[in-house]
């Protein structure tokens, strides 16, 4: 219930302010920072939850409010809810036909930037349903590691325990979780038999799809998912270097790695826009560029990313992004692969990447990866042999990610 509140409460968090403009007669902006968080907490139990009597919810707001700063707001506070749970369907909404932007971005409750870039690449009707979609709480999923167990025996497992477990649609090795509470609880995730991974996430190490004994670079790794993901697709034989520009995230690669018992991840703390291997003639049967990015992919499970994202971060994360690439083209052998990830919905971080990349390296092609993907999976890659999820098309985080092949010449435009 505490989870449901904090994350609804961020996910609603436009749509309940503009209750709150209506039923105090002020801007939200304008009230004190405490007052207004308890609005729209109470706020987001009267009009979106059904479990929460209105009058549990306002009177628990009231003393909420009490406990801040002596109470001195709490007749406001009672005044505005009581009014809202009178008021709060008839307060009216901008036009969807006449302002269909604002209408998406008021009713739907994501910042108008975005509803305006997403109505212009995909239109009213399906951004509208890409909005609903990400106000529905994210699946939690498992990853099974293969080396340690199995997925029927993982699954029978989690039944056996009371959990309600299901197969993932597209991973082979996903299970699908519903209310699984502190994962280390979970029957065997101490002992390595699985790590939490996103379906879509697991799909980039199929793309991937490294050979037992190779040499990988994961560029970006933390916290460490994908890597040990790859390193189970190894059998664990080889070796990948898991790359992260913090302390922190080499930290959580390593201790993920070693709890699920892999001895081929190497977590290295480095700037990938920079980083050269020890022997400096060095290169990789496949590099993973699972690449910084606005995370608008993601906002099922991160809410608050909505609000904290700007387009302006959008494009300094292409830039970075471009860097990444560029720096990570040299460092695959000929033959090799290069893979390039995404969990955002930006065309400037997605397909305006790739298309500058491709432009710039001659020496790499698209490479098909429908032959690498479960059976389930090949149809989320389009006719341009990319891989596109959508939380309203497919159930899953936005995602995108290419297989870019490197051809055997030698020559290879450096960044």
């Amino acid at each position: 219930m505490a989870t449901q509140l904090v994350y609804g409460t961020l996910a609603w968090q436009s749509y309940l302010d503009h209750l709150i403009a209506a039923c105090s007669h002020r801007p939200p902006e304008d009230l004190d920072a405490g007052v207004r968080l308890v609005l729209r907490l109470a706020l987001f139990q009267i009009s979106r939850l059904t479990r929460v009597p209105q009058f549990a919810a306002v009177d628990t707001a009231v003393q909420l409010i009490k406990t801040y700063r002596s109470g001195a707001a709490a007749g406001f506070v009672n005044a505005v809810l009581r009014r809202a749970s009178r008021d709060w369907q008839q307060v009216p909404l901008p036009s969807r036909d006449h302002d269909p932007i604002g209408y998406l971005a008021t009713a739907l409750s994501h910042p108008r930037w975005l509803v305006e870039r997403w109505v212009a690449a995909y239109g009213v009707d399906d951004t509208e349903a890409l909005l609903r979609a990400n106000n529905e709480a994210a699946p939690t999923l498992l990853r099974v590691n293969r080396l340690k167990t199995s997925p029927a025996q993982l699954l029978a497992v989690l039944r056996e325990a009371g959990l309600q477990a299901e197969p993932a649609r597209y991973s082979p090795v996903g299970i699908r979780l519903d209310h699984p509470g502190p994962p280390e609880r979970l029957p065997g995730y101490e002992a390595g038999w699985g790590a939490l991974q996103g379906e879509a996430s697991q799909l980039v190490g199929f793309l991937v799809s490294p050979q037992s004994g190779s040499l990988v670079l994961d560029a970006c790794a933390a916290p460490g998912g994908k890597a040990t993901h790859l390193a189970e697709l190894m059998d664990d034989r080889g070796a990948i270097t898991a790359i992260d520009i913090h302390a922190r995230g080499v930290t959580h690669i390593a201790r993920l790695a070693h709890r699920l018992g892999l001895a081929s991840v190497h977590p290295v703390s480095a700037d990938a826009t920079r980083w050269q291997p020890p022997d400096a003639g060095q290169r990789f049967a496949c590099v993973l560029v699972d690449a910084p990015c606005s995370g608008l992919g993601t906002l099922r499970a991160h809410p608050e990313v909505k609000w904290r994202r700007t387009a302006n971060d959008v494009a300094r994360l292409a830039r970075l992004q471009q860097q990444l690439l560029a720096h990570a083209a040299p460092l695959v052998r000929p033959g090799g692969v290069l893979v390039y990830a995404t969990c955002t919905l930006s065309a400037a971080e997605n397909d305006e990447q790739l298309a500058t990349f491709l432009a710039t390296q001659p020496q790499f092609a698209i490479d098909d990866p429908r032959p690498l993907l479960p059976e389930s999976a090949r149809p989320l890659i389009g006719s341009d042999g990319v891989l596109r999820t959508f939380p309203h098309r497919h159930g899953l985080d936005g995602f995108f990610a290419v297989r870019l092949k490197r051809r055997e010449e030698q020559s290879i435009v450096r960044p």
